[in-house]
């Protein structure tokens, strides 16, 4: 058989009042591979799409939806041509009732007020729902131009899914709170509806990795200066004045192991030990003061007290050695190195780093102030030189 038969026949030309029919492999334009009458070529695929209402969309989803059914051009309708008030009031009232919910008492929700702001949650989760099917009506599931193929349309996805598992939870009794937390991300819908905020958010986490030398850097400065004060200050913010092993008190006075101020959390008396060289001794507790009165007497006085006179027991706090508390409930102490980098990080926010310095002075050193200070000066002078630049140099001279 001659094989240029059936080019030469396709060569030809038509019988005069016949149109020539082309069947197209691949076809995705769901009209059966019929040419329409806008198209100059009928084997190009591009005159095709372009023959469509919406060129730049899937031109088939769910496997039969065309642009031009009936459900999908409605959805294509309030996609391509949206309402971004009415999301930012949907959004703006989310943000009202989530500010009036009370975790506290709204947890059985019987009150008039919190059925009202469960009946608008409720408006917001079914607008929100409805807003994802409608797009993913319009513009399918997966695929590049599709729903799921948005980074902002993931997050919405997210968002409402995760509120029908709170709903079906909620349905079968079950507790489960962490599911709630996630009523916070409805406010950043907000990027997706407003385009100038969503490119200033691009923006910002596009220049995120730029950042990778100043957080390696900060790594160092934090590893270093952790270490340093882990060998030098590990258990001396634990420093306490207690009472001697062999002391005994009269049956009838009570006192603390150690002695306390009046703000001991925030504000403790610690001591530096012999070994030490700190600014603290026990040997410095004040005078112990009883109704207003400072008291003058010693142990062997006890029972000459008077109401003008009381024993001083301050001053048989002595014993200067390691308890169990650090300052700020714990928080602040050298003991590892995960202590140290809360410490650290407090020092450079420059906020209460004044007393950490002083502690570590009573307790260790006066020249310890050298720590804080260049802490205070690298860290600074890191973030400034390894920012990334915000702009160009002008070239214009001076």
């Amino acid at each position: 058989m001659d094989e240029d038969g059936p080019r030469a026949a396709e060569e030809q030309d038509p019988e005069p009042g016949k149109s020539k029919t082309f069947i197209r492999l691949n076809d995705l334009s769901g009209n059966g591979g019929r040419s329409g009458p806008g198209d100059k070529d009928a084997g190009s695929g591009d005159s095709e799409v372009e023959g469509l209402p919406y060129p730049a969309l899937a031109p088939v989803v769910f496997f039969y939806l065309n642009q031009e059914s009936r459900p999908r051009s409605w959805c294509l309708r309030v996609v391509c041509n949206p309402y971004p008030l009415l999301s930012m009031l949907v959004i703006l009232l989310n943000c009202v009732t989530l500010g009036m919910f009370h975790p506290c008492e709204d947890m059985a929700c019987d009150s008039p007020r919190c059925r009202i702001l469960q009946s608008f949650d409720d408006f917001i989760f079914a607008f929100f729902a409805v807003e994802m099917i409608v797009k993913m009506i319009a513009l399918g599931i997966f695929g590049k131009k599709c729903y799921l193929g948005d980074t902002w349309n993931r997050l919405d996805f997210f968002i409402v899914i995760a509120g029908m598992l709170e709903y079906s939870l909620d349905l079968q009794n079950v507790s489960f709170s962490a599911v709630r937390t996630v009523r916070v991300l409805r406010p950043l819908r907000a990027i997706n509806r407003v385009p100038s905020m969503r490119i200033l958010v691009t923006l910002l986490l596009d220049t995120l990795p730029m950042l990778g030398n100043v957080l390696l850097l900060c790594f160092f400065v934090f590893f270093i200066f952790g270490i340093v004060g882990v060998q030098l200050w590990a258990g001396l913010l634990r420093n306490r004045c207690f009472l001697p092993e062999n002391f005994s008190l009269p049956y009838t006075v009570e006192l603390e192991k150690y002695y306390q101020t009046e703000n001991e959390d925030e504000n403790p008396f610690i001591c530096s030990q012999p070994r030490e060289n700190g600014m603290r001794y026990c040997r410095s507790i004040p005078t112990r003061r009883e109704e207003g009165l400072e008291c003058t007497l010693d142990f062997y006085a006890y029972n000459d007290t008077t109401n003008t006179s009381c024993v001083n027991w301050n001053q048989y706090y002595t014993n200067c050695s390691a308890g169990e508390h650090n300052p700020f409930k714990g928080a602040i102490n050298f003991d590892n190195i995960g202590y140290a980098w809360i410490a650290i990080f407090q020092v450079i926010t420059l906020e209460g780093w004044v007393d950490i310095m002083y502690f570590v002075m009573d307790a260790h050193s006066f020249y310890n102030f050298i720590y804080f200070i260049l802490l205070i000066i690298v860290s600074d002078l890191s973030a400034h030189l390894w920012a990334p630049p915000t702009r160009k140099h002008s070239s214009l001279p001076l």
